[in-house]
C-alpha cells in the first residue's frame, strides 16, 4: 500500500512554518523569511556553458576533413579545422544556408547571411554571416587551423546548426577581386567537399 502524502500545517498564528512528514514523523521548523519574494531581490543570472558541434566534409573528391566548433560564453565561436586531399594553396571556406546534401554539395544552397549583406572578409563590417575567408593548404595537401568568429552562433535564431560548411576549389578574393561574382561567392569556385553540422555532447 502507498505511503501517505507529507502533511503541511501552516497554523496562520504561528510566526513559523512547522512542515510535518508522516513518513518520518519528524518537524522542521522554517522561519517565514526564507520564504520570501522581495520585490526589489536580484533576478538570478545563470550564464550557460560552450556548447559543442561537429561538421564532418566529405565530397566527390577526395578531400575530406573534421571541423569542431565550441560557442564560449563571451559568444564568440571557435572553429578547429583539418582538411586532407586539397591543392596546396588557399580554399575558400564558407558557411552556406541549408544542411542538405541530397545532391551534394550543390543543394546546400547560398552562403548563409541572415542579414542580406554582400559577400566579405571574416573582418569586414559587410559580410555574410558565413564568410569564413580562405583556409591555406600545405605542401602535404592538408590544411590545419583554427577560426574564431562572432557571427555563427550554436544557439539562438541565426544558429548554424543544421546548416552546412563548404571547402571550395579557389581562393576567396573576399568580394575585392572585381569579378561578377565577388560580392556573392569571393569568385572561390567549386565545391570541394562539405558537411552538416551537427550538434555533440557537451
Amino acid at each position: 500500500m502507498a505511503s501517505s502524502p507529507a502533511l503541511v500545517t501552516i497554523p496562520s498564528s504561528c510566526s513559523s512554518l512547522l512542515l510535518q512528514s508522516s513518513f518520518s514523523g519528524s518537524s522542521l521548523r522554517f522561519s517565514p523569511r526564507s520564504f520570501s519574494l522581495a520585490p526589489s531581490a536580484r533576478p538570478l543570472l545563470v550564464v550557460a556553458g560552450a556548447k559543442r558541434a561537429v561538421v564532418v566534409l566529405k565530397g566527390t573528391s577526395s578531400v575530406e576533413g573534421v571541423v569542431n566548433l565550441t560557442q564560449d560564453i563571451d559568444g564568440s565561436t571557435t572553429m578547429k579545422v583539418k582538411i586532407s586531399g586539397l591543392v596546396p594553396g588557399k580554399h575558400g571556406f564558407h558557411v552556406h544556408e541549408f544542411g542538405d546534401t541530397t545532391n551534394g554539395c550543390m543543394s546546400t544552397g547560398a552562403h548563409f547571411n541572415p542579414k542580406g549583406l554582400t559577400h566579405g572578409a571574416p573582418g569586414d563590417d559587410n559580410r555574410h554571416a558565413g564568410d569564413l575567408g580562405n583556409i591555406v593548404a600545405g605542401p602535404d595537401g592538408v590544411a590545419e587551423t583554427t577560426i574564431k568568429d562572432y557571427q555563427i552562433p550554436l544557439s539562438g535564431p541565426d544558429s548554424v546548426i543544421g546548416r552546412a560548411f563548404v571547402v571550395h576549389e579557389l581562393e576567396d578574393d573576399l568580394g575585392k577581386g572585381g569579378h561578377e561574382l565577388s560580392s556573392t561567392t569571393g569568385n572561390a569556385g567549386g565545391r570541394l567537399a562539405c558537411g552538416v553540422v551537427g550538434l555533440t555532447p557537451d
